[in-house]
C-alpha cells in the first residue's frame, strides 16, 4: 500500500492547530481562574451582624474558598452598591433591601445571591414623650431617621394605620447615631433606631412607639453582579456553603460566638443575648423574602425613591 506523504502532511497541520487551540484554550481558562486571587466583600458589624463578626473573627471564608479576603467596611447602603457596580467590590455581604431595589432602579448590574438576615422588631420608633403611643399622637411631631431605609419604610407604614402620611409629621433626615443624640437632647420628638441604638434607647427608659413587627420585613441580602456570578458560580456555590457553616457554627458555639460580638461592639453578653432574639440569619431565600423585596420596592415607588415601578423576582439569581 502507497503512502500518500501529501496527506499525512496535511492531517499533521490539521492536528497540530487542533492541539494548539486546545492549549489556547486551557491556557485561557487557568489565567482566569489564576486572576481571582482575592475576593472582595463588605464588611458590616452594624446594627448586629453577628455572621460577618464571627466570619471574620474564625477567618471562614479565606479557610474555605482557599482564597485571600479583603474586606471593605463600607457602610451607606449607596455606597455599597456603587462600588459594586464600579468592581472595586465583588460581593455585598449583607446590604438593604432598599439598597438594592435603588441601585436596580438606576440600571446597575445587582443580583440577590440569597439571604443574610430578616429582623423587623429591631427597627424602633422611640420617643422621650410618654403620651406618644399611637400614630395619631405623631401628628405635627418632629421625627428623625435615614431616608430610604428600612426604618423610614417602618414609618410610613405605620403612619398610614392612622390613615396619615409624612406630610402630617415634620421628617428629618439623620443617621441613627444623630438620632439618638437628637433624641437625647429633645431638640426631636421620637427617633427611628435600631440595633445596639435600639437596645440603649430601651435601657434608657425612652417609650417604645412602635417597633417594625408587621410594619417592615427588614431583608438584608447577599448581592453580586450578574457577570461576576455567570463567571464564578462555583466559587459563589462555595460562598453560600460557607455561610451555611458560619450559622451553623453560631448555632453549635452560642455562648462563645455572642462573647465574640459582644467584645467586637463593645456591649455586655447579656444586651447581645436580647437583641440576637429578634433576628432571622438563615441563609436560604423564601417565598416571604421574595414577597418582602416586592413590599420594599412598592414602597419605595409609592414614595417617589424610585421613578418606575420594579418587579424584584428579575432581581435574584434563577
Amino acid at each position: 500500500m502507497k503512502i500518500n506523504k501529501s496527506l499525512i502532511k496535511r492531517l499533521t497541520a490539521v492536528l497540530a492547530a487542533g492541539v494548539l487551540a486546545v492549549s489556547i484554550v486551557g491556557c485561557g481558562t487557568e489565567e482566569k481562574e489564576a486572576s481571582l486571587d482575592k475576593l472582595v466583600i463588605t464588611h458590616v458589624t452594624s446594627p448586629l451582624n453577628v455572621p460577618s463578626i464571627i466570619q471574620k473573627n474564625n477567618n471562614i471564608f479565606a479557610e474555605e474558598l482557599g482564597l485571600a479576603i479583603e474586606y471593605a467596611e463600607i457602610t451607606s447602603g449607596a455606597d455599597q452598591t456603587q462600588a459594586l457596580a464600579s468592581g472595586d467590590v465583588d460581593i455585598l455581604y449583607a446590604v438593604g433591601g432598599t439598597s438594592v431595589v435603588s441601585a436596580a432602579a438606576n440600571g446597575a448590574d445587582i443580583k440577590i445571591l440569597n439571604m443574610y438576615s430578616r429582623s423587623p422588631e429591631a427597627f424602633c420608633l422611640y420617643s422621650h414623650d410618654e403620651n406618644i403611643k399611637s400614630a395619631e399622637d405623631l401628628r405635627g411631631k418632629t421625627i428623625a431617621g435615614p431616608v430610604g431605609t428600612n426604618l423610614h419604610q417602618l414609618l410610613v407604614a405605620y403612619l398610614e394605620k392612622a390613615g396619615m402620611t409624612l406630610e402630617d409629621v415634620n421628617y428629618v433626615n439623620m443617621a441613627i447615631p444623630d438620632a439618638k443624640a437628637a433624641l437625647d437632647g429633645k431638640s426631636i420628638d421620637a427617633a427611628l433606631v435600631a440595633g445596639p441604638t435600639a437596645y440603649k434607647a430601651k435601657e434608657q427608659g425612652y417609650n417604645l412607639v412602635t417597633n417594625g413587627k408587621g410594619l417592615t420585613d427588614a431583608v438584608i441580602a447577599v448581592a453580586v453582579r450578574e457577570d461576576f456570578y455567570n463567571e464564578h458560580k462555583e466559587l459563589l456555590e462555595s460562598f453560600v456553603k460557607a455561610q451555611e457553616d458560619i450559622v451553623k457554627y453560631i448555632n453549635e458555639n452560642h455562648d462563645e460566638a455572642m462573647e465574640i460580638v459582644a467584645k467586637e461592639l463593645d456591649l455586655d453578653k447579656a444586651a447581645v443575648e436580647e437583641m440576637y432574639k429578634q433576628y432571622d440569619f438563615s441563609v436560604e431565600t423564601t417565598e416571604e423574602d421574595r414577597k418582602a423585596f416586592q413590599n420594599v420596592a412598592d414602597f419605595m415607588y409609592k414614595t417617589g425613591m424610585i421613578e418606575e415601578e420594579i418587579n424584584t423576582a428579575d432581581l435574584f439569581i434563577k
